[in-house]
């Protein structure tokens, strides 16, 4: 039988309701004996590391997490984390730079409605990350919910309050958790190496969102304030260069002061390709510019949170953002490599 560590942060699946809306409550041996069925396979020890809604988690909480599964790493067979949804994809793709090849499962999971409800989504959810992290042969951070068990630096909330809450984006569902069966559709145990345990990050990474109309001084700001700005352009990716609203502008000043630039887009699925119009080619060709292609914004973001604790030059950090990491970019690096 297999040994678990439930870690608890807080989150609607920890949450009673109070005067001012629901609010993290609940004990973590509350949240383990509330699904009992997990005994008949598994043993789990618990560990309350925090109890807030996930809108309040910030970096710190992260190497938090980091360290208390570093801590207990030898005693148990996998990991099982409760987490807000609202910003568990971020904390999914985060520990996965954090925590590199660590031969194990470490499964974050939450729900939609509190483990208190009558009706809730949170006991299947626990119950199924119990169920997937003892199976064998699942190495890496993998968020579980409503029956899916997704990559970590894969997941996205793309439902705000239906019970799919999350999906993966750009990569196939890593497997389906239905009852007793754990059905895989991809291969789980693919890294190699030993466990690397990384415990600094960079917070200073902003993410800014074109609309039409923005005025590009705002990079300036930005740049003051900032080592990287990840920019969320339209379609397969693009900025604006004619008129006032010349942003390329910008891009040389940010780059002179040696700010890491990456350009997204704002579609959820797909990727991004600069080079394929214009107004994306532009920018390639006269700035030093990185570009997320397939990876999703919440991995593009703590990537380079991770990779500038680790070196902040330009071409460390490009060798780096392109070096695939659990999965996280699939297309091959084009005209900017």
């Amino acid at each position: 039988m297999k040994r678990l560590l439930l870690i608890t942060t807080g989150g609607t699946i920890a949450s009673r309701e109070t005067e001012h809306g629901l609010s993290p409550a609940m004990t973590a041996r509350q949240l383990r004996d509330s699904v009992p069925e997990a005994e008949a396979f598994c043993q789990v020890d618990t560990l309350p590391l925090l109890n807030i809604d996930s809108t309040n988690l910030q970096p710190e909480h992260w190497l938090m997490m980091v360290e208390a599964i570093e801590r207990h790493f030898a005693q148990y067979d996998g990991f099982v984390i409760t987490h807000g949804t609202d910003t568990m994809a971020y904390t999914a793709a985060a520990l996965s730079y954090l925590i590199q090849c660590p031969g194990k499962p470490i499964v974050l999971t939450g729900s939609q409605k509190p483990m208190s409800d009558p009706i809730t989504d949170a006991r299947k959810n626990l119950l199924d990350s119990f169920r997937f992290a003892c199976q064998d042969g699942v190495d890496g951070v993998f968020l579980v919910f409503s029956g899916q068990a997704i990559l970590g630096t894969r997941a996205k909330k793309t439902r705000s309050k239906s019970y799919a809450a999350f999906s993966s984006i750009n990569y196939p569902v890593a497997a389906f958790i239905d009852g007793k069966r754990v059905v895989r559709y991809t291969d789980l145990d693919r890294q190699t190496g030993t466990p690397r345990f990384y415990h600094s990050l960079v917070p200073k990474v902003f993410l800014l969102k074109l609309v039409p109309g923005m005025e590009p001084d705002v990079l300036q700001y930005v740049g003051e304030r900032y080592e990287a700005v990840v920019i969320e352009s339209y379609g397969v990716g693009g900025l604006p260069f004619v008129d006032r609203r010349n942003f390329l502008d910008q891009l040389e000043s940010l780059t002179r002061k040696g700010r890491i630039v990456v350009i997204a887009t704002q579609v959820t699925l797909e990727g991004s390709d600069l080079a394929v119009y214009e107004v994306g080619a532009k920018a390639l060709e006269r700035y030093h510019l990185l570009q997320a292609y397939d990876m999703t914004v919440e991995a593009v973001v703590t990537k380079l949170m991770w990779l500038l604790a680790e070196n902040q030059d330009f071409e460390a950090v490009r060798r780096g953002f392109y070096t695939p990491v659990a999965q996280d970019i699939l297309a091959e690096p084009g005209a900017d490599a």
